[in-house]
């Protein structure tokens, strides 16, 4: 079975996350977002990787290589302009040939892993013979199953239809952005139109299968899943992660500060003067300096935090925070320089982009 993943160009206009900024390379719990979905496909047995990419494809090669690091081999597969996810298949039909696989949207964050899901798909598809399903979906009960693509399930589990952001919703259970197909799946991208905003949608190319009397199965996620693709969410991807941080220090704390709960403090950081409470981590060669630094929150490398109150919050490498007070909820990019000038309101709420500079009076 082959890996297809969409990140950092592919995919639909209308979700950023996926085609106008590397966005999957944000680090949450100092570890890339992308990288959590390859760690899950190397896990699921699955190590033969097409990475569709657009305009940032020098950042996501940079970041991802060869692959070799997680045991993997990784061939990108570029996308001029974001048509839709079912262009996404289209295009890669030279990598993927007729092997089933995985398609996984890389600014998703699942709890549960990938290995269940493939290892049902793959024991469908060797009992079924002639019936053995083309699909599998992964569906997450939801809320407000308007604002989602809709599948409605029978009574014996196979998927019957999907509907798109629909008013009376058949179900509350909402498309995941993982799918399994076989080689079916190539017929029906290219049989399908452009939808109203001029995208191949992959709901279109599953109903397509739906049509022409492919069975199509679906799991239920167990456990959480978040779309990072907006700052709230991606400051909750990174509270769960850290929870599962187990303490460590490969870097240096001075007597003058205190370590408390689940902190990793990364390789040759140091803590001078500072309290550190956690889940909590301290990237590499970045130093905290007469600093608090509260639960969830991941200071990347090559930063400084000095005279200031961190707490909830992501920083990314190469940003110094100087004298900056209840700074909470927040997402600070890279090379930001953050520093106080005069008073200052007791919290601050912030997203900022990389390379900003930023002083607050």
């Amino acid at each position: 079975m082959k890996g297809l993943i969409l990140c950092g160009g592919a995919g639909t206009r209308l979700r950023p996350i996926t085609h106008t900024s590397a966005k999957q390379l944000v680090p949450v719990a100092n570890k890339p977002i992308l990288f959590y979905g390859i760690e899950d496909m190397v896990a699921a047995g699955i190590t033969d990787l097409g990475i569709i990419v657009g305009d940032t494809a020098n950042e996501i090669m940079d970041a991802v290589g060869d692959g070799s690091r997680w045991g993997a081999t990784v061939t990108y597969i570029p996308q001029a302009a974001p048509e839709g996810l079912a262009h996404c298949v289209l295009i890669a039909r030279d990598f993927l040939g007729d092997d089933d696989f995985v398609m996984y949207l890389g600014d998703n964050l699942l709890e549960q892993g990938l290995s269940d899901f493939v290892d049902r798909f793959e024991h469908a598809r060797a009992a079924g013979g002639d019936h053995a399903p083309s699909a599998q979906i992964l569906l997450a009960p939801v809320d407000d199953p308007r604002q989602f693509g809709v599948a409605e399930v029978d009574d014996v589990g196979h998927v019957v239809r999907l509907v798109e952001k629909p008013e009376d919703p058949p179900s509350d259970l909402a498309l995941v952005g993982v799918y399994l197909f076989d080689r079916h799946i190539h017929m029906a991208v290219r049989a399908i139109e452009p939808s109203g905003r001029g995208e191949l949608e992959i709901t279109d190319a599953i109903q397509w299968l739906l049509d022409h009397g492919h069975t199509v199965l679906h799991d239920v996620l167990s456990g959480w899943w978040l779309d990072t693709g907006k700052k709230d969410p991606l400051l909750e991807s990174n509270r769960l992660l850290l929870n599962r941080l187990e303490p460590a220090n490969h870097g240096s704390v001075d007597e003058g500060s205190t370590i408390e709960g689940n902190v990793v403090i990364e390789k040759d950081a140091q803590v001078i003067g500072s309290r550190i409470r956690g889940p909590a981590i301290v990237g590499e060669r970045t130093r905290v300096i007469d600093s608090y630094v509260g639960p969830f929150t991941s200071i990347g490398n090559d930063c400084e935090i000095r005279a200031s109150e961190i707490d909830h919050s992501v920083v990314l490498e190469h940003t110094n925070i100087v004298g900056v007070p209840g700074l909470a909820d927040s997402l600070v990019g890279r090379y930001v320089e953050l520093t106080r000038s005069g008073q200052l309101p007791r919290a601050l709420r912030l997203m900022l982009g990389d390379h900003s500079s930023i002083d607050l009076e």
